[in-house]
């Protein structure tokens, strides 16, 4: 306990930049928070889903795809939120506005300029992750009261572990081109078939074999079957399991990236 205080200390020390930042974007996190699952859910759920027939059992439980999609949307928005926020940012203040440099010339650490800056993101996720838990629950896709908020809890958990795997990626890319590659070869593919929209079964044996090894799936499978309340609970825990073992291999990673990049 005693050797956590000066690295709680050291992130509490960047409250004001990133309270000041919060105050001038919260917004557009807002409205962006508030729009885009708003016409997600009519897009892909209602309009779509209206041409979608299935039974329960084809659909991982769910009465219709509209129930069966906004788990898993909401979790491959988590994937986006964190992706967004970890791309960009970071190599504009690494590498253009510097602004790690100006905090790494304080008493500050690596660490401590990476727990806050992953904070500032997880206060994303939620504010992300509970606007679009609030807008869907109106459409009746939750099965229980408690599916929500444990539906709500894994959508963020899916989004650390990537935002810090997305992190650790970033301090060690020496030029924006490389986000590139990252989303056209790992985030818009991990999108379409990691079970959001369908599925993984329709991939085949292979295919859904390969899709269940996905940081994405565990996340969407998580958050479907508590917004589902069809819960296979050793199933749940390989979920947590796996996504609380990247988020720390990625913190891990991130630290030591950020330490080479601007120190070593």
């Amino acid at each position: 306990m005693a050797a956590a205080l000066p690295f709680v200390e050291g992130v509490l020390r960047q409250t004001d930049y990133w309270a000041t930042l919060w105050r001038r974007t919260w917004r557009g996190v807002v409205a962006s928070s508030f729009l885009s699952p708003f016409l997600y859910v009519i897009a892909m759920g209602v309009l779509l889903g209206g041409f979608v027939k299935a039974d329960a059992d084809k659909l991982e439980g769910a009465t219709s795809y509209l129930a069966f999609v906004i788990p898993g949307l909401i979790a491959a928005h988590a994937m986006q939120t964190a992706v967004s926020e970890t791309t960009y940012p970071v190599m504009g203040m690494i590498k253009w506005q510097r602004i790690y440099e100006s905090m790494l010339a304080t008493p500050l650490q690596p660490r401590h300029v990476v727990g806050a800056h992953l904070m500032s993101v997880v206060l994303h996720l939620s504010a992300t992750c509970g606007l679009y838990t609030i807008v869907t629950a109106f459409f009746g896709v939750y099965a229980s009261w408690w599916g929500p908020i444990l539906a709500f809890g894994s959508q963020v958990l899916c989004g650390i572990a990537f935002a810090t795997l997305v992190y650790a990626f970033t301090t060690r890319n020496k030029s924006e081109e490389g986000f590139g590659v990252l989303f056209r070869l790992g985030v818009f593919p991990l999108f379409l078939f990691s079970g959001a929209f369908f599925p993984v079964s329709n991939l085949g044996s292979v295919g859904s074999w390969i899709a269940r090894c996905t940081p994405l799936w565990h996340g969407v499978n998580l958050s479907r079957m508590f917004a589902l309340d069809n819960v296979t609970w050793w199933v749940a825990g390989v979920n947590v399991g796996v996504l609380a073992v990247l988020a720390v291999l990625g913190w891990r990673w991130s630290v030591t990236g950020l330490t080479k990049r601007m120190i070593s």
